[in-house]
């Protein structure tokens, strides 16, 4: 049975703000890669981040990081993020903050 796919606001505006091509080749991974064993981690695709960071999953698409949790009772994967490589860790370390404060 397959993973719904859902796109918080904020990652929605991530997505719009990339170049068309970009948005499709993210779509398109995300879809390929998520909506069956979006916690099957690989070497080069997915990976669970550190115990207490928020999101806890990372998808990696070429130079960009696609940021999600999964909630297994509802099959959902909750994308939080299209972040550039180049600004990732600013902006995982705001969200595991954000998270932590209840945000």
């Amino acid at each position: 049975m397959a993973y719904r796919i859902e796109f918080v606001n904020s990652a929605k505006d991530d997505l719009r703000s990339l170049r068309k091509s970009d948005q499709v080749k993210v779509l398109d991974r995300v879809e390929a890669h998520l909506t069956f064993k979006p916690t099957l981690q690989s070497k080069s695709r997915i990976k669970a981040l550190r115990s207490g960071t928020f999101p806890p999953y990372r998808l990696r698409v070429d130079e960009l990081r696609v940021y999600y949790d999964v909630i297994e009772s509802e099959r959902l994967v909750v994308v939080f993020g299209v972040v550039p490589k180049a600004k990732s860790a600013e902006w995982l370390q705001r969200s595991t903050e954000d998270h932590q404060k209840g945000e």
